[in-house]
């Protein structure tokens, strides 16, 4: 049985009234919830050692990153690839401003939420992998393949860094070819490359020449460890108690340890 109202002239006035009390969705919301569950995404500029870089986002993370230029062009390249509407934004958000400045700063501690949806389970382990490389170091593409597992995927390895849709955020940067070159670089090539790894403390000419030169691994005659050249345990050997190896195997047979920070044995096949 239906309640009956004890005012039904009350009834019909609030009745009559409903109708006045529609607001109207501000514009702002449809697109605000959209980007909030993922389905678009907002982005807007930040500083980089590369100049100002284009940040993408939504509620889900960090969707991609790419060179500062022509805004339409970006909005097109990124709807193409991605297949969700995208929208300028004034800023990016405040904490996720911080903490992408603090991951460039080389802070691998810092969480940043990533959208990586639609990438291979493949891709994503190897980008993963690279978030491992401390800021100011590298390692061969052969290291992070026998790192995940897959030793001979190192073309593949190279393929998946070339695909990475959030450079700088995961250093793909930090992954240089097994012969010690600095190689390509999907954020401008191998001068941008050069220029992040510069700024994050590694001379790249340096770098190279001594892979020219055939040097591979470094000992400390005094520890009697072997690191890859770019470890941080590396760098403290003082030059005089530093020593030269073109090969694992040589190395062990000097007496001399693998570093158990940068691992030099992971993919020491691939770099002998």
């Amino acid at each position: 049985m239906t309640a009956r109202s004890a005012n039904p002239v009350a009834d019909v006035a609030l009745e009559a009234a409903l109708p006045r009390l529609a607001v109207q969705a501000p514009a702002t919301l449809a697109p605000a919830t959209l980007v909030a569950v993922g389905l678009a995404d907002r982005y807007a500029e930040l500083p980089s050692p590369l100049g100002s870089i284009v940040v993408a986002w939504n509620g889900r993370g960090i969707s991609w990153v790419d060179r500062a230029g022509d805004r339409d062009a970006f909005e097109r390249r990124f709807v193409e690839r991605v297949r969700r509407p995208l929208h300028h934004a004034d800023a990016v958000p405040a904490d996720l401003a911080r903490a992408v400045e603090a991951r460039l700063a080389g802070d691998r501690r810092v969480r940043i939420p990533l959208d990586l949806r639609g990438r291979t389970e493949f891709e994503v382990v190897v980008w993963m992998k690279a978030l491992e490389i401390p800021r100011g170091e590298v390692r061969p593409y052969g290291w992070v393949a026998a790192e995940i597992g897959r030793p001979k995927a190192v073309r593949a390895v190279g393929t998946a860094l070339a695909h990475n849709p959030v450079p700088l955020v995961v250093p793909c940067h930090r992954v240089v070819r097994s012969d010690g070159s600095i190689g390509q670089y999907s954020l401008g090539g191998p001068a941008a490359k050069r220029a992040i790894l510069a700024a994050e403390g590694l001379d790249p000419d340096e770098l190279e020449a001594g892979a020219r030169a055939g040097l591979r691994y470094i000992g400390s005659d005094t520890t009697h460890i072997v690191c890859l050249p770019t470890c941080r345990n590396a760098k403290r050997i003082t030059s005089r108690h530093r020593v030269p190896f073109r090969s694992l195997p040589a190395a062990y047979a000097a007496g001399y340890r693998a570093c158990r920070e940068c691992r030099p044995a992971s993919g020491a096949a691939r770099a002998a």
